[in-house]
């Protein structure tokens, strides 16, 4: 049996460390073929000031990390976003200008737009939601009350998400 040289050796490792691995297949959390309906009502402006996470869907039995928040703050330009979330056990951070990309859709840098699908009338909880189901997670402006976290659900479900997989925080 032949045996390698070291150099032979390192050139596989090197040539090994180049090979590209499948990336795991996303989850989610609702079908994508099923409809998504986002609130055409809804008013980016009334998202100013300072929210918290208080559910994400996970595909684990609890959040997997720590609950994040948001900060929104209106500006002469529009809204800007700075918020850490927990979505499906992962930290996401994200920072800069929301654009509008739809009615009760926002464009937020580097993530998939956020599709409002629920508000409460006083602007106290937001949930949202992506129409490919890669994540969905509730803002809430203060401590949650039960009758707002089981309405959030409630809109998840009717759009086609799993009502078994919200996690509160």
């Amino acid at each position: 049996m032949p045996r390698l040289t070291p150099p032979a050796s390192l050139l596989l490792l090197l040539l090994a460390a180049c090979v590209r691995t499948a990336a795991p297949p996303a989850t989610a959390f609702r079908p994508a073929a099923a409809g998504l309906w986002s609130v055409a009502a809804f008013v980016p402006a009334r998202l100013d000031g300072r929210w918290r996470q208080v559910a994400a869907y996970s595909a684990a039995e609890t959040p997997g990390c720590r609950p994040g928040g948001a900060e929104f703050t209106r500006r002469p330009g529009g809204l800007t976003i700075a918020a850490r979330l927990c979505l499906n056990g992962r930290e996401v951070t994200v920072s800069g200008p929301v654009g509008a990309a739809g009615p009760g859709r926002l464009a937020v840098p580097g993530m998939a737009d956020w599709w409002v699908i629920w508000v409460d009338s006083g602007y106290r909880t937001l949930a949202v939601a992506t129409p490919d189901g890669s994540f969905g997670f509730v803002l809430d402006r203060g401590a949650i009350p039960s009758d707002r976290l089981t309405a959030a659900a409630e809109i998840f479900a009717f759009n086609g998400y799993s009502r078994a997989r919200l996690r509160p925080f």
